[in-house]
């Protein structure tokens, strides 16, 4: 399998139509046609239902298709990074889970851009577990998580800053009279909490219990479409503070007492060979919190 037949795959793929793929790549269809059913034969696999006039992809079709956009992203990446390598230019890509502090690391890309205007600065949202997926991939340089690292497997870099846990409730709900939130508060009430691993562990600590022994009615990855159900008095969310803007809104945010802080990280994989601009990135964090 070689990279060509991979974009042949995409563009087919994409247009859903030998014959429009065809005139794209500029090959006859029979020629195409012949290294799509040669790729099928080398994975194993059907890749294609075909039709009278388009074609749609099977499940195996469906996976192997986010797969090729990103190998072709991280060869695409590589190349640029390659190009440049005797400059501070290309592409930087790093992953975030939701943080307010993401603003200081934004802080640090402005300073850059504004040094080496040709550097272009790729962000991927997501919690902790999506975001390593795609660090372990090559897809990105690196990640920047909320909470526990395995500190074993990745070069890291403790981050001085911490965000806060609360509970994000309706200004309606008898709770918002409090100024902060205990343990009992949170007994027989509908919660909505992050499914992102290990956080169950952590917030049992804090509870003091297990987690499944209140009331989890829901979970979430992403924190905005969590707001939407506690908008909608599905539950109330343990979640961070300052992600969510509650003003102009029905929703309230609670800190928790005792309070409960979570550590950043910044890791990135072993034996990695950086780009220059990735090393430059690191190098300007570095100086920029000590």
């Amino acid at each position: 399998m070689d990279l060509r037949v991979l974009k042949y795959f995409l563009v087919v793929a994409t247009e859903r139509n030998i014959s429009n793929a065809a005139k794209i790549l500029f090959v006859s269809q029979p020629a195409l046609s012949k290294q799509l059913k040669e790729l099928e034969e080398e994975l194993g696999v059907i890749l294609f239902k075909r039709g009278n006039r388009n074609i749609t992809l099977t499940e195996d079709g469906v996976y192997f298709l986010s797969k090729t956009k990103e190998i072709l992203s991280l060869v695409d990446i590589t190349v640029s990074n390659l190009k440049q390598k005797d400059i501070i230019s290309g592409e930087i890509n790093i992953g975030a889970a939701e943080t307010l502090q993401l603003e200081k690391i934004f802080k640090i890309i402005s300073y850059m851009t504004k040094e080496f205007p040709n550097i272009k600065t790729n962000i991927t949202s997501g919690n902790a577990d999506e975001i390593i997926l795609k660090l372990d991939s090559g897809l990105l340089d690196f990640a920047i998580i909320v909470g526990f690292i395995d500190k074993n497997k990745y070069e890291h870099l403790s981050l001085p800053w911490y965000d806060k846990w609360g509970l994000l409730i309706r200004k309606d709900n008898s709770l918002s009279k409090k100024k902060y939130i205990i343990k009992d508060d949170l007994k027989n009430i509908p919660l909505i909490i992050s499914k992102q691993t290990n956080v169950d562990n952590f917030l049992a600590e804090w509870l003091g219990e297990n987690i499944d022994n209140f009331n989890i009615v829901a979970t979430y990855n992403l924190l905005y479409n969590a707001t939407l159900m506690a908008k909608e008095n599905i539950g109330n969310v343990l979640c961070l503070d300052g992600i969510i803007n509650t003003n102009s809104s029905n929703l309230k945010f609670l800190p928790l007492k005792p309070e409960l802080k979570t550590s950043l990280s910044i890791i990135w994989k072993k034996n990695k060979s950086l780009s220059n601009v990735a090393k430059k990135f690191l190098e300007d964090l570095k100086t920029f919190i000590s």
